[in-house]
Order: C-alpha cells, then sequence, then structure tokens
C-alpha cells in the first residue's frame, strides 16, 4: 500500500504573503510545494503564530485552489519569542509529542524554508532525534524562469544510507586513535578499549581527564595526543602546558603555578604570570598531581571550577580558560584518608578517569612498540637501524616472557633500544648486541630488587605493605633512610637536625623540624606516627 504524503511546515509570515490576482505570479514558499504535478500532497499541517491566524487561512486556502486533492489544517504553535532557542524547542516539541504519527500509513516532510533561523535550526534538530520522524523539504524560487511554483529539494538524514558519509566519520575516529596511539598497531584488548573510551571523551568533554598508571607507562605522551588530538578539532587554541608536581616544592611552588606579582617575596623582583595563565585556552597537564602541597591544592580546586585565582601578592585575580589532564601513580583515595589530598579535589578531576597498564601487562605490545622505537631512534638520529632476524626473535623471546620484568616500563623499552642501535656495528642489531642488552636488564632488575627489599622493611612497618608497594624505588630508599634516622632519635628537631646536616649549613636561618614534617606529610605520615611505629 503506497503511504501518505504529509507536509508539516511553518507558516512564512514574509516570504508565504501576497494578496490579490498578482499572488499568483510570485514565488510562495509554502504554496509553491503543491505546484509541482510530480510530487503530489495528500496533507499540509501548517503550524503558525496568533498574529498571523488571516494569513494562515489565506494559505489554506490557496493550497486547496492549486491542489484539490489535498487537505489542509492549521495548528498554533506561538512561542512567546520566536528568537529564543530553548522556548521554540520546547513549543516545537511539545507539537511533536501530541502528533498523531503513522509512519506505517504516513511519510512525512518537514518543511524548513519558512520560520525564523532559530526555528528552522530546531527543526533539523527534531528530525534529526526522530522526534518528528521525516524527511526534510527545502523549496526555493527557480531563478531566471519566473515560475512561481520554484523547485523543491527533499533530504533524508538517515546516514545509513550514505556509505561515503559513514566512511569518512568511520576513518575520522580511526584516525583519531591511531593518534593517540602514536600511530602503533597495539593488540592488548583492554588497552585498545581505553583509548576508544578516551578517543569520545577527548572530543566530546572540556572536564578534567585523570591518567593514572606507574611510572613510565606514558601518561606524558599520552596527555600530549589529547592536546593534538583537540587541537586538530579546534577545540583548544592555546598551548599544552606541562608540569611535575613533584619538582614544586615551598614557596616557589604558588609562583610557578599561579604566578606573583613584583615585590610580593624575596627575590620578585619582576612579575611572573605562572603556567596557569601560560595555559589559557589550551591544555594544563599536571603530572604526578598527587604531589602538589594542601594549599596549592586548594587554589587548584578553584582553579578549576571558577576558571580564576589569585597570584601571589596582587589584589586583583586572573582567569584562564583551561582543560586540565591529571596524571599520578599514587593511589589517591589512600591519599585523601591520610589527609594528604584533599576529597574536594579529587571529586572534581576523578569524572574521566583511565588506568593506564604496566608494559609487563601488555606484552603483546612489546613487538609493535619495538618498531616505533627503532623508527624514533632513527628521527632523533638520522641513522637506521634493524635487527637481524635471529637478534630480533631472541629479544622477543626474552622481553614478553613471564619473568621479564621491565620495572620502568616503557622508559626500560625506550632506553633497552637506544642502546642496542646505538652500540651495534653497521646498523644491524645482532644476537650479541642482544645477548648483552639482556644481561645488562637483568642485572639493573636484580639490583632494583635488592634496593626495594633493603627499603622494604621499615616502610612496611610504617605504611603497611600495600602501601609501601605503591611507592616508586628512589622515594621508598630515601624514605626509608628518613624513618631509620627517626625510630633512634628523641625528638623532631634532633631528626631533622641529622637528616639536613649538610643543607643546614648554606642557611643562615633553618626550621628542620618543619621541613620533616612537611617531607613525611607526603606519604601522609605525622612525626609521632613514625616515632611510635618502632616503640
Amino acid at each position: 500500500m503506497e503511504r501518505k504524503r504529509v507536509i508539516i511546515g511553518l507558516l512564512g509570515t514574509t516570504l508565504d504573503i501576497g494578496r490579490g490576482p498578482n499572488r499568483w505570479e510570485r514565488w510562495r514558499p509554502t504554496v509553491s510545494l503543491f505546484q509541482h504535478e510530480d510530487f503530489a500532497v495528500d496533507r499540509l499541517d501548517l503550524l503558525f503564530p496568533r498574529q498571523a491566524t488571516t494569513l494562515a487561512n489565506l494559505i489554506v486556502e490557496d493550497v486547496k485552489q492549486v491542489s484539490p486533492e489535498t487537505s489542509a489544517k492549521i495548528h498554533l504553535v506561538d512561542p512567546r519569542d520566536p528568537w529564543d532557542f530553548e522556548e521554540v524547542y520546547s513549543v516545537l516539541h511539545d507539537f511533536a509529542s501530541t502528533y498523531p504519527f503513522d509512519t506505517e500509513r504516513e511519510e512525512y516532510f518537514l518543511h524548513i524554508t519558512t520560520g525564523t533561523h532559530v526555528a528552522q535550526i530546531c527543526l533539523f534538530l527534531l528530525a534529526e532525534t526522530r522526534a518528528f520522524p521525516a524527511k526534510l523539504i527545502q523549496s526555493s524560487p527557480k531563478f531566471r524562469t519566473g515560475d512561481p511554483a520554484g523547485e523543491y529539494r527533499i533530504i533524508d538524514l538517515d546516514l545509513s544510507k550514505y556509505d561515503t558519509i559513514a566512511a569518512r566519520f568511520r576513518k575520522q575516529f580511526t584516525d583519531n586513535i591511531e593518534g593517540l596511539k602514536s600511530g602503533i598497531a597495539t593488540r592488548n584488548p583492554s588497552f585498545n578499549r581505553l583509548i576508544e573510551n578516551l578517543e569520545h571523551v577527548a572530543a566530546n568533554s572540556v572536564d578534567p581527564i585523570m591518567l593514572t598508571g606507574p611510572t613510565g607507562a606514558g601518561k606524558s605522551q599520552l596527555a600530549r595526543r589529547i592536546y593534538e588530538l583537540k587541537k586538530q578539532r579546534r577545540q583548544v587554541e592555546g598551548a599544552f602546558v606541562e608540569v611535575n608536581c613533584a619538582t614544586l616544592r615551598g614557596d616557589g611552588a604558588m609562583s610557578t603555578l599561579f604566578g606573583h606579582k613584583k615585590g610580593a617575596f624575596t627575590g620578585a623582583t619582576a612579575d611572573r604570570a605562572g603556567l596557569l595563565r601560560s595555559a589559557d585556552g589550551g591544555v594544563l597537564f599536571l603530572d604526578e598531581i598527587g604531589e602538589l602541597g594542601l594549599d596549592e591544592q586548594a587554589m587548584m580546586l578553584r582553579a578549576i571550577e571558577e576558571k580564576r585565582f589569585l597570584p601571589i601578592g596582587s589584589d586583583r585575580e586572573a582567569s584562564s580558560q583551561f582543560q586540565l589532564i591529571a596524571g599520578t601513580n599514587r593511589d589517591l583515595p589512600s591519599q585523601v584518608a591520610l589527609g594528604a589530598f584533599r576529597d574536594d579535589l579529587l571529586a572534581r578531576i576523578n569524572l574521566w578517569m583511565f588506568q593506564l597498564p604496566a608494559l609487563r601487562e601488555r606484552r603483546e605490545d612489546i613487538e609493535p612498540n619495538l618498531e616505533f622505537e627503532l623508527e624514533q631512534f632513527t628521527k632523533r638520529t638520522n641513522r637506521t637501524v634493524r635487527f637481524s632476524a635471529e637478534a630480533r626473535a631472541a629479544f622477543l623471546r626474552f622481553a614478553t616472557a613471564a619473568d621479564a620484568v621491565w620495572s620502568g616500563n616503557f622508559r626500560d623499552l625506550t632506553a633497552s633500544v637506544t642502546r642496542m642501535a646505538t652500540l651495534c656495528p653497521a646498523g644491524r642489531i645482532t644476537e650479541d648486541d642482544v645477548a648483552a642488552e639482556i644481561a645488562r636488564l637483568q642485572n639493573a632488575w636484580r639490583g632494583g630488587a635488592t634496593l626495594r627489599a633493603q627499603a622494604a622493611d621499615r616502610c612496611v612497618e610504617v605504611l603497611g605493605e600495600a602501601k609501601a608497594a605503591e611507592l616508586d624505588r628512589f622515594d621508598r630508599v630515601q624514605l626509608n633512610d628518613v624513618i631509620e634516622v627517626c625510630s633512634r632519635v628523641r625528638s623532631v628537631s634532633e631528626a631533622g637536625r641529622e637528616l639536613f646536616a649538610a643543607s643546614r649549613q648554606r642557611k643562615n636561618s633553618v626550621n628542620d623540624a618543619d621541613r620533616l614534617r612537611k617531607y613525611l606529610a607526603r606519604f601522609g605520615l605525622n612525626w609521632e606516627a613514625v616515632r611510635d611505629a618502632h616503640r
């Protein structure tokens, strides 16, 4: 059974106007749709505002005159402000919600030539979401002919019918994924799903993104790829600004992040903009955000939420419209429980959290990353290096074995390839080169295991085994020594004097006890907890 054709359209309060016999000589968009012999229409539902009631009735009579087989009906749709997007959308949506659509018996066409630009956009959106299950139809005058019927075009929003358009969307998505992976054909299913989800978030969200995972897992590189994707899509215009929060200490942390005014403190000989203002319109990557002090965390929370902050020594607020990407290898919820990280800041940056796996959890990705590292070496040195087939197989057997530690993750892999490529003769990595490199890695991993074992006892006693295992090797060794000193002295001042004996000689006034307390606070510890653990 052939379906009936129905046109739903807005009255053109300017273009549809026409009185007297000469109105048939000019193009009127609504009436023109019914003047085409090749496009018979069974019904017109004409939407009109109250002040145009007379014109709406005239158009209905004219439609019946040029197309007697068409039934026509007018519907009052009268937004208070025809230029208010929300108001117009609501009124049209309400009409669509109560309209008795019968798609099995009727085929609908939504006329988008008439009405304000706001109304036309709203009709398009309502058709796209299928609130109006209709094709779009647009009429226009036929220039240089004087034909009052003009011409019409039908637009079907069903993109599944347009394979080439769909293919372009798929290719763009694939290109974005490749960009986030630096063009590496990764094979790990979990990592690939993570990157696909991240692509959607990076493309559609301006909220903070948090990247977690062990040191060397690739957080910094991925943050830069996110920025490049957003830059390519014209979602950001500013710079990519990266800072490792572990390098920010004392008064300089506030100044580095938020800037200062000249004379704000000793040594402030000129104004400083600060990194937040440098990231205005772009992306700010705070790597190791868990290392920020509590005062810096409080100011950062306000800067994220309000995009405003107060530079040191200034009585005027500064502003910066940046998107935040945060990186950490710490368990921030545990840091919150210890009082070392603000729970409100964690809640604000934890909307989109992506956990990057360690390299040993992605052993199937070592092979494609091996080729990528060789390509990067060539770009850096302008020297092409390749594995022999036997050497490549030998290295991959070792690298993907269950006992390969890869404690430094991709940093270990990058360093390993760099060493082999640099030392190999005639641009060819041989089995002997691979054997020497395997020995180096094994020795390094054994040494690291020994250091971790030596540093484990004191850290485990104070932090517990789970939290001690989260520490980087350097932090663990250093903290173990600090705990050792604290365990055998009588006061925090005495411990501070011993720990900072060298540096205190270069200062006129010192507060070693305060320095020690701040150091312990980085790990959620205090003097009393460390002291009591050894009694």
